[in-house]
């Protein structure tokens, strides 16, 4: 979660209120905050004390003083939520986003904030609210890069489009010389600060470029702005502009910034907006969109999780606390509209937290659950994989817990198997080809586990329970769990029987009888036929296992057992002999 510094005495006095560090902690505690340190007591000659606030990776709003000392003004009553105002209502400056851009960062959001009053504080403020969504929202601008200029040293209208590198030329921020972008990116290679952006859009034909209308560069996104139209204390006018390549994360970052800043604006929360022209995508619209989401909430949701009997216009008072405006649509819904600083709130369940903070955590009642399905009780499937655990270690075998990532080899090739496509979940991005596909048999992770441990004392005798995936493009998930048991002998000799025999057992104890003539008899047992078709086991010593879970059901094919072939133990370098069995365990549910 971001740590947020925030200079104690400008704190305080947004507050309204000097706090002792215990208060404070407390107030914070309330809201949903956390004091993680008071520098007061460390800081040096000269040094102005900071409170360093932890707040939510979702709040935004709360990445800077400003957003924080607003949020806690409404939560105590002290403040109204701002109405933040478009003025012009027909905006009068435009960006053009040419159709380029489609190839790189093809959206672009934009404001203007007029007759700002910075003083050094809320300079750095301002560029450290900046550094902290890059770092957070816009994932080390990646998704999202913000440029912000002085409007009065460019001249309107602008044009965001992108261009071969050498076609690119402008003075980086802090820097006099003039550089087209190829030289730009051998310039910041090595720059510990701008050097792990460049990866961004070094490789691509084109780079974004924002121009105004004297071909004038403001930025190369998301990399560097121009020097040219750089801020400073003396900036009266900024011009905002963001950029991306996710469009609803483009539209959350210039709501943060002008709602943030706009604040410190000779006319409070007063923001003049850019037209935004994108003719290609049909994309025109006016930036930044300051009217509240319109959501529903219903009044016995709140009350049924939070334990209250509220009307819609107390669960509204509480609802206010937290920047959120909210009336009764009727007895039972609440019409409730989110600000542009709230874009956490996704769902219901967001408005009824924030009802549970204003109502406040502490002054909720302790109550006993009235549903038994609160209580814990382990899954049916966990229950029968206890069940085969324990027979398994009564038969002598250990219990082994291999990874459920391997390789596409340990998976396919190396159990002798032709992967056909339709079967196991890839990993589209693996770090390592040791973790490519999710497993569809339990063998490889036995079978290495017994690699590794291939000095032990013979026989190796292991088993697992644990779950496979496997595709199923009819489902919504297109793949699911499979619970399977398997268990290996490996030994100097390892025949049939020995599998065979603990399988027996695992049938005996989960009430399963053999049936020695399933063509006759059509009772629920179990049987085994040979199986010359599975490449994994020696030819001749593999059979498949057939389950019919009641009588007269049709058999069901659940796995396999038998001698593993010398290739398979070759490849995964087990000198001895050994044999497996593996089923599925939901077959007994």
């Amino acid at each position: 979660m971001p740590t947020i510094p925030c200079d104690k005495a400008d704190l305080y006095e947004l507050l309204g209120k000097e706090y002792t560090t215990e208060e404070f902690d407390e107030l914070c505690f309330d809201f949903g905050l956390e004091l993680d340190e008071d520098t007061t007591d460390d800081c040096a000659e000269g040094e102005r004390p900071q409170l360093k606030i932890e707040v939510p990776a979702n709040r935004y709003d709360m990445l800077c003083i400003e957003g924080i000392a607003q949020a806690l003004n409404e939560f105590l009553g002290r403040k109204e939520a701002p109405n933040y105002v478009l003025e012009p209502s027909k905006p009068e400056i435009s960006m053009t986003i040419e159709e380029s851009t489609q190839q790189i960062r093809p959206y672009a959001a934009a404001a203007v904030l007029r007759d700002v009053e910075f003083d050094e504080r809320k300079y750095a403020s301002f560029i450290a609210l900046q550094d902290k969504l890059h770092t957070n929202l816009c994932r080390n601008r990646t998704l999202v890069a913000i440029g912000t200029h002085d409007l009065d040293t460019l001249t309107p209208p602008f044009v965001y489009q992108a261009l071969p590198p050498k076609d690119i030329q402008f003075a980086p921020l802090n820097q006099e010389k003039v550089m087209n972008g190829e030289e730009l990116m051998e310039f910041y290679d090595k720059d510990k600060n701008l050097g792990k952006y460049l990866h961004i859009i070094r490789d691509s034909p084109v780079y974004p470029v924002i121009y105004d209308s004297k071909r004038t560069v403001c930025s190369l996104p998301p990399i560097i702005n121009s020097n040219h139209s750089k801020i400073s204390l003396n900036t009266k006018n900024v011009f905002i502009e963001v950029t991306g390549t996710d469009k609803t994360k483009t539209d959350i970052v210039i709501e943060q910034m002008v709602a943030m800043f706009s604040g410190h604006c000779k006319k409070p929360f007063v923001i003049e907006p850019v037209q935004i022209n994108s003719s290609h995508n049909k994309q025109d619209r006016v930036s930044p969109n300051v009217t509240p989401r319109p959501f529903k909430a219903e009044v016995p949701y709140i009350n049924s999780c939070l334990g209250l009997d509220y009307s819609g216009e107390e669960i509204s008072k509480l609802l206010k606390k937290m920047s959120l405006q909210a009336k009764p649509a009727d007895d039972k819904t609440l019409d409730v509209k989110i600000p542009i600083t709230r874009s956490d709130i996704l769902h219901q369940c967001d408005i009824m937290e924030d009802a549970a903070i204003g109502y406040g955590y502490n002054s909720l009642k302790k109550t006993k659950p009235q549903s038994d399905s609160l209580v814990a009780a382990p899954l049916p499937i966990n229950k029968v994989a206890d069940i085969l655990r324990l027979a398994s270690s009564q038969s002598g075998y250990l219990e082994v817990l291999p990874l459920t990532l391997c390789s596409h080899d340990e998976n396919f090739k190396f159990l002798r198997l032709q992967d056909d496509g339709q079967t196991a979940v890839k990993l589209e991005n693996p770090k390592t080809f040791e973790y490519q596909v999710v497993r569809t048999t339990l063998l490889p992770g036995i079978l290495k586990t017994i690699k590794e441990n291939r000095k032990h004392s013979l026989p190796i005798k292991v088993f697992e329970c644990g779950d496979i995936v496997l595709k199923d493009d009819k489902l919504e998930r297109r793949a699911f769990n499979q619970r399977n048991w398997s268990a290996i002998y490996a030994g100097k000799t390892s025949g049939f029987e020995f599998v065979q025999g603990l399988l027996g057992k695992i049938m005996q104890t989960v009430r399963t009888p053999w049936i020695e003539k399933p063509q006759e008899n059509k009772s629920r047992g179990y049987w085994i036929e040979q199986d010359d078709s599975n490449p994994t086991f020696f030819p001749g010593r593999g059979a498949k296992i057939f389950f019919r879970v009641s009588e007269g059901a049709e058999p069901q094919h659940i796995g396999a057992i038998g001698v593993l072939h010398p290739e398979v133990l070759g490849h995964f370098e087990i000198p001895y002999a050994a044999s497996s069995v593996e089923i599925n365990a939901e077959v007994f549910l």
